[in-house]
């Protein structure tokens, strides 16, 4: 929703005219006269003025132009506070002398610069240990693969190697203002009262790494709930967040209910081509660029309802094609199949299309 310009007209031009126009036909007010030179600077600073005026208007009502740090103060005059991001936390094994001591706050980082901090003191009792660390900084980024954290930094440095034999989860980025913004109007427009579906879906989405949510009443008879969740990539969440997201619900739940929380269902999408592509172009960035368009594609369709309303979107074997001829460098296309057919691909309501593998050749 954009907020129509109320002052677009409260030019210079028209604010010296204006004025002029209140001045005596007796004075010069010709280009050049002091009466227009006196004018001209209070026209312009008037005219910032309204330009201003008309920003500040926009700001009284919440909208997606808001600057971020308004539309966080605006939200929460609607009770909806902005999801804060949160730290990846996991386990690295210590390796080095044996007895060597490790203390708390100890960092380490991947080769891309990520750093984290251990959690406790400990002993490398026979030359090793395992410990837990936690990102130094929240979001996203803590969430690193099986073997990336490789890196001592300080005093232990080329005494103590340490290493990740589990992936990272758990670390999510600040909320984003379209989300926040999305979680208002829900408030608004689905009025949560006394356990109804519309207060799990906003219990869920309060919690950080929640993007979206389907709540299924008495799905396994009375008093039964059931809450699937998508994260904010429009997949299914970790087990953390579906764990924080049970705990929050159990919290606030009414007494009686009995609510079981579940991430989305992943159906993956594989896709093959050939494709026409000049000279010259690899096909590998062919393939990278489409993946990513088949990536958006999904994440737009998750968990959203086909134009009848009778049924999720599928994903659909033309927009697929077209996803191919929208890359510059495609010019056709031929054998285009998913996941082994040409024809769109169902979604139940508890699933979410993932993108799978990707392959495509030249033609």
């Amino acid at each position: 929703m954009s907020i129509t310009p109320r002052f677009s007209d409260q030019t210079e031009q028209a604010i010296i005219q204006r004025v002029l126009s209140d001045i005596s036909n007796d004075v010069d007010k010709r280009q050049g006269s002091v009466a227009c030179d006196l004018t001209t600077p209070v026209a312009i600073s008037l005219a910032e003025f309204y330009s201003k005026l008309d920003t500040t208007l926009s700001y009284a009502f919440i909208n997606e132009d808001m600057p971020s740090d308004l539309l966080t103060l605006a939200a929460a005059n609607y009770g909806v506070d902005r999801k804060s991001a949160i730290k990846s936390i996991g386990q690295v094994t210590l390796t080095g002398p044996e007895s060597t001591q490790v203390p708390k706050g100890t960092r380490i980082r991947t080769d891309g610069g990520v750093y984290f901090v251990t959690l406790f003191d400990v002993v490398l009792a026979q030359g090793s240990a395992i410990t837990s660390v936690e990102a130094v900084n929240g979001g996203a980024s803590g969430n690193v693969p099986t073997g990336a954290i490789n890196v001592v930094v300080g005093d232990l440095a080329g005494v103590v190697s340490v290493t990740n034999s589990v992936a990272f989860d758990g670390g999510v980025d600040e909320e984003s203002d379209e989300s926040l913004l999305q979680r208002v109007y829900d408030k608004v427009r689905k009025p949560a009262t006394s356990g109804n579906a519309y207060h799990y879906e906003q219990w869920a989405r309060e919690v950080a790494g929640v993007s979206d949510v389907k709540v299924i009443p008495v799905w396994n008879g009375p008093g039964t709930v059931k809450v699937v969740l998508l994260d904010e990539n429009k997949q299914t969440p970790s087990p953390a967040i579906i764990d924080a997201t049970t705990t929050y619900i159990e919290a606030n739940r009414p007494i009686g209910a009995n609510v079981t929380v579940v991430g989305a269902n992943p159906v993956t999408v594989n896709v093959v081509a050939s494709v026409s592509i000049p000279q010259g172009v690899l096909i590998n960035e062919i393939e990278a660029e489409f993946n990513e368009k088949l990536t958006q594609y999904l994440s737009s369709i998750a968990f959203k309802n086909n134009a009848l309303n009778d049924g999720p979107e599928p994903v659909r074997y033309a927009k697929v094609a077209s996803l191919l001829l929208d890359i510059a460098q495609v010019s056709d296309y031929s054998g285009l199949t998913i996941n082994g057919g040409s024809v769109n691909i169902n979604v139940a309501d508890e699933q979410v299309a993932v993108v799978g593998t990707v392959t495509l050749d030249v033609l």
